[in-house]
């Protein structure tokens, strides 16, 4: 089956690795893949190696100056929308689907999709309350023109039902997991030695993969790290790091909020945050094996890559209570509402509080990418 799966970035964001994991597996089972994607900045190439059975598009699109978030929107979808338009066209190599992984990308197939009689696959990872008026069009549109739905779990196809009136099919999300658990292992010199390279940097840390934005609720992360260090002596000496980043939309007023809050904190607790930003693909694993727990809490999520690599590392995870996170971790974390109890849970980890490393792992192995190829196969072939 030829496929042709879209993204709208080259960096690592969830929705982006989620596509290259997906575009692996189904090469792996024979099919000819091809990623379209935003070569912003100059990319040529995502931020790692693909397998090379999986072609790569990489649109240029160079930045302009003073270009506010609603314009790039725009221009994004019109970029990856015509390349898309001119390879549909030129009848090479016609896909028999095609699949995209977001708004924008979604909304750059929906003409060459229907011009070319392909059918056009949306997967909705989350949905999202967006103020830029020409970001609530594309997410919305994005929902509901595409010929078929999938979610990355229950929790948002029910999502997609209550808003939208529409059915989706739940394919869960998918993760590496040997890559993690391999990090971890104590018997292999190589990934010892990248361990203790991280705590030698770090000392004893908490990780939050996924950078600093709302909806990965950095602020309130900011506070309980500042509750556990006011009132917990014995764990002033555990850092708070957090590593990722690259993201399309505009979050320079919570980013700011958070930069100031790290400054009274340090001022007031002799401490501030780690803001690694993105971290190489190639050290993650270590990163997250080296971490004395990693927490994740998310006001909104589809699926939970983050806390599943944690939990194939036999890390332990504090997770914020959400319905989507309970679906797909179960009882493999400890849960967390507001910041006291986040807080608290976090305080639960670190003193060995948090279920066994191996009811982690055990969860994270059934998050596998072939599983999640062979679903998708016959999902492509029923439409």
């Amino acid at each position: 089956m030829r496929i042709s799966l879209a993204t709208y970035s080259t960096k690592p964001r969830g929705g982006v690795v989620h596509t290259l994991g997906l575009a692996e597996a189904l090469a792996r089972r024979g099919h000819d893949v091809t990623v379209w994607t935003l070569g912003r900045g100059g990319d040529t190439a995502f931020f790692r190696r693909l397998d090379p059975s999986v072609r790569v598009e990489a649109v240029p699109f160079a930045p302009v100056d003073g270009e506010d978030v609603g314009a790039r929107i725009v221009r994004s979808i019109d970029v990856l929308g015509g390349a898309l338009a001119h390879h549909l066209r030129s009848g090479r190599a016609r896909p028999e689907v095609v699949h995209a992984q977001d708004c924008i990308s979604a909304n750059a197939a929906l003409a060459p999709a229907r011009g070319a009689g392909v059918p056009l696959v949306r997967t909705v990872h989350h949905l999202d309350a967006f103020t830029t008026p020409q970001l609530v069009t594309c997410h919305d549109a994005a929902v509901r023109e595409p010929d078929a739905l999938v979610c990355v779990s229950a929790a948002v196809a029910a999502e997609v039902a209550d808003g939208y009136g529409l059915s989706a099919a739940v394919i869960p999300g998918a993760v590496d997991a040997e890559r993690f658990a391999a990090a971890a292992r104590r018997d292999d010199p190589s990934a010892r030695a990248a361990r203790r390279g991280w705590r030698s940097r770090l000392g004893r840390f908490v990780l939050a993969v996924g950078g600093v934005e709302p909806r990965k609720g950095s602020l309130d992360l900011l506070e309980a790290w500042a509750l556990l260090r006011r009132h917990r002596l014995d764990l002033r000496d555990v850092a708070l790091v957090v590593a990722g980043g690259e993201t399309l939309f505009d979050h320079r007023e919570y980013r700011a909020a958070f930069d100031a809050r790290a400054v009274e904190l340090a001022r007031d607790l002799g401490a501030a945050p780690v803001v690694l930003g993105p971290v190489d693909d190639g050290a993650l694993p270590a990163l997250v094996a080296a971490a004395d727990a990693v927490a994740f809490p998310s006001v909104k999520e589809g699926f939970g890559m983050a806390p599943l690599e944690a939990l194939a590392a036999g890390v332990p995870v504090v997770a914020r209570d959400l319905p989507v996170l309970r679906e797909v971790l179960g009882a493999a974390v400890l849960y967390g509402g507001g910041v006291p109890d986040l807080a608290d849970a976090l305080a639960a980890a670190l003193d060995g509080g948090a279920p066994s490393p191996s009811t982690g792992r055990a969860v994270a192995a059934g998050y596998g990418w072939h599983r999640a190829a062979v679903s998708h196969e016959a999902f492509y072939r029923g439409l």
